[in-house]
């Protein structure tokens, strides 16, 4: 089967998203907008994903529990999982490797942390909008750790991408495939949105073929590309 997808949404937990990026109205407008796959990947952490994942299965849709890591280089990578348990502890494991910096909602904005009722229970204290310790080299291979797939995110930006810190392609980093095309990057690429508002989620317009309608489906899609 051939699904819609985008793979790449912010909640209202990354401190640079709307508030009004509930784990609820992504999902509510992801289906308006007929994509049929969608992950929550928001800054650092995995905090909203299983209320995410109940949504979007009552929507009708296969939710992604997943995440977008800032790496000790900077380097922004989509980490994807199968279910929630695995996308909680990869997140548990990132936070040990965050700096303990408060987060300032004046300069960063809030981190808000969604209940079942698609309302807020409470605000993520530490800056997640932070680098972790953790290297670019090893995210491929830890994401898979957890049974998950990895992959560096929007490579053609000018910032926070793999190839401006970098200012190269190495083939050992991993990762069998990109965010975006990328100036002489030899590998297979998936196009996502990357929203933090609600009028930042496109229409559907691009398909990734699986084999059940699961996150696991999607998961084995990828690394297959």
């Amino acid at each position: 089967m051939n699904v819609f997808y985008d793979l790449h949404l912010h909640s209202c937990l990354s401190p640079c998203a709307d508030d009004d990026m509930t784990p609820g109205n992504i999902c509510g407008m992801a289906k308006l907008a007929g994509l049929q796959a969608i992950a929550l990947t928001d800054h650092n952490t995995c905090g909203n994903v299983r209320v995410f994942c109940r949504q979007a299965e009552a929507q009708g849709l296969i939710g992604v529990p997943g995440m977008e890591l800032t790496t000790r280089e900077e380097i922004h990578a989509v980490c994807l999982f199968p279910g929630c348990d695995a996308a909680e502890a990869f997140s548990a494991y990132v936070y040990e490797r965050l700096p303990d910096i408060p987060n300032d909602t004046h300069i960063f904005g809030r981190q808000i942390l969604i209940g079942e009722d698609d309302m807020p229970i409470g605000e993520e204290p530490r800056l997640l909008f932070g680098a972790a310790d953790i290297g670019i080299y090893d995210t491929a291979a830890l994401a898979e750790s957890f049974g998950g797939v990895a992959f560096p995110a929007h490579i053609d930006r000018g910032a926070f991408s793999l190839l401006a810190v970098l200012g190269m392609w190495d083939p050992s980093l991993g990762f069998t495939f990109t965010e975006r095309a990328g100036l002489g990057v030899p590998l297979p690429y998936i196009l996502n949105s990357d929203a933090h508002r609600l009028g930042n989620i496109p229409d559907a317009a691009r398909r990734l073929k699986i084999t059940s309608p699961s996150a696991q489906a999607v998961i084995d899609a990828l690394k297959s590309l």
